[in-house]
């Protein structure tokens, strides 16, 4: 044997220990940030809730190799990953949180949540939800507490995981719930409701009932609820004092529900709005990357409303329940708007920048991204470009139409945004009138030069990952899943990803931020 022969034929597997003592740590092997190698060894994986997999199952998570955009072994097509243990009924949305290295399943057909373990690949028990099947639902970053909102019975619900109990309080018309990701503030929203400047609630007109101010919880004089319409409630985990001081009290400090009834842990309180602040037809909050602000989206004319515009609530010490965890916000007042012409029903944070995305009623509002007839009344996606330090409009562009309910930032200074029913606006009459207008449900906007790239009609798109690193972007569309180029928006090839059932919603699983398609 030659001499380099026999030097390679030593140092190849010298190298191989040398990287395997690296990846090995008692016992486990580390592949980014100190996150375990998963089963399957797959570095870069989308997840899938699919629904009707098969006439057997109604629901199933599989998950694929998006480097190579195929859902089974690279070496080998008989094999397949999914999520083991997984048992929930029609999967409908993935709050992801990879930097926990989890994520939160929930399933409309039996109203399951579920915790899915990205390290083991595996499902855990689900999380018991008593108001049954809701509209919105969410865990804290901390994962120990669950938020959800039911619109049908109207029952707002809290699980408490670490006691391993569920609470239900009532609020009437409750369709929504928006989470910080620290779950220090958690809103719940009234369905197609207004609240006028000036209305406050009983802690907030009456400083003696503010807990910061008054420790112990016990009001100095009886605290009347002051009458008005309340649109957006805070939920609040009472601490030690206030629970024997709301004893068989539901309405304590004016609260509109607190329970249970005979030593109640949770009561939800009005959030109030001072001299410049209202709410019209709010639906969801956003919170700003410091945490300082809360943003509440009022959705104005496209929910039936009359302005749309961002409701300012500051977070600060005084507002939040001393002594308690989890949701904290007794006092919460919004204390100015800003007019968003475009219409707001999501935002995503850039630092000071906030995308938000709308509807704009076409042809009577002059500020519309989109031309369109006078006297059209049909609405126009768009998207508004602010500044939160100044309040500033920057700009406003067109988006696809109808409601958006994703936004994800992805390579190549790329803001992917999906919505639903985008057949039933501007974008698609022009369409039919034979301009050649794209009227899909997702749209990518580059943030570099401000343009807008609309996708073909596929149907709604539900679901949006971004596969930071590799310049891709996977999105469930239309029951199926598509992938795209973040560099000009171009599709590829996705026939070694599509699914047999319907496809609801992706998620990247090994995503360096929880920020990667997942909606607070």
């Amino acid at each position: 044997m030659k001499r380099r022969s026999s030097l390679v034929f030593w140092l190849v597997p010298t190298l191989f220990l040398a990287v395997s003592t690296l990846l090995s740590s008692c016992g486990k092997n580390y592949y980014f940030a100190g996150r375990v190698l998963p089963p399957s060894g797959i570095l870069n994986r989308v997840l899938i809730a699919e629904q009707n997999p098969s006439p057997a199952v109604t629901g199933a998570l599989p998950f694929v190799d998006a480097y190579y955009d195929i859902r089974h072994k690279y070496n080998n097509v008989a094999v397949t990953y999914s999520i083991s243990g997984f048992s929930g009924k029609l999967p409908a949305t993935i709050q992801n949180l990879p930097e926990e290295q989890e994520g939160a399943v929930y399933s409309v057909g039996d109203g399951s949540f579920a915790l899915v373990n990205y390290a083991s690949e595996s499902a855990g028990t689900p999380i018991a939800i008593s108001a049954g099947l809701a509209a919105s639902v969410f865990i804290d970053r901390p994962r120990k507490y669950v938020y959800a909102a039911n619109d049908q019975t109207h029952i707002l619900t809290v699980a408490d995981l670490t006691a391993n109990v569920s609470y239900a309080l009532n609020l009437p018309n409750v369709f929504r719930v928006s989470v910080n990701p620290g779950g220090t503030i958690a809103l719940a929203f009234v369905q197609n409701s207004t609240q006028p400047a000036g209305t406050s609630s009983c802690v907030v007109a009456n400083p003696g009932n503010n807990p910061n101010q008054n420790p112990s919880g016990v009001p100095p004089a009886p605290c009347i609820a002051p009458s008005g319409q309340f649109s957006v409630y805070s939920v609040v985990h009472l601490n030690a004092n206030q629970q024997t001081a709301a004893i068989n009290n539901p309405n304590y400090l004016g609260a509109q529900d607190c329970e249970p009834q005979n030593l109640p842990q949770y009561c939800i309180f009005p959030v109030s709005t001072g001299p410049s602040a209202t709410f019209d037809h709010p639906i969801k909050a956003v919170f700003s990357p410091d945490g300082s602000n809360v943003y509440v989206l009022n959705c104005g004319p496209e929910c039936g409303g009359t302005t749309a515009s961002l409701s300012i609530i500051p977070v600060t010490p005084s507002v939040l329940n001393p002594v308690s965890t989890g949701a904290s916000g007794v006092a919460l007042v919004a204390t100015s708007n800003i007019a968003i012409p475009g219409g707001a029903t999501n935002a995503i944070f850039n630092g000071n920048t906030m995308y938000v995305a709308g509807q704009c009623l076409a042809g009577q509002n002059l500020q519309c991204a989109s031309a369109a007839p006078p006297g059209d009344g049909l609405f126009v996606g768009q998207l508004t470009v602010l500044n939160t330090q100044t309040g500033g409009i920057t700009g406003q562009y067109p988006i696809s139409d109808g409601t958006h309910n994703k936004m994800v930032f992805a390579d190549d200074s790329t803001l992917w945004v999906g919505s639903t029913q985008c057949q039933a606006g501007e974008h698609y009459k022009l369409n039919q009138a034979g301009s050649g207008t794209q009227y899909g449900c997702l749209t990518m906007f580059n943030t570099s030069n401000n343009s807008s790239l609309l996708d073909a009609y596929k149907g709604d798109a539900t679901g949006i990952a971004a596969v930071t690193g590799l310049s891709k972007v996977y999105t469930a569309e239309g029951g199926q899943v598509y992938i795209y180029n973040t560099m000009n928006g171009t599709e590829r090839d996705n026939s070694n990803v599509t699914v047999t059932g319907t496809a609801v919603d992706v998620a990247y699983m090994d995503a360096t931020s929880d920020g990667d398609n997942t909606d607070y």
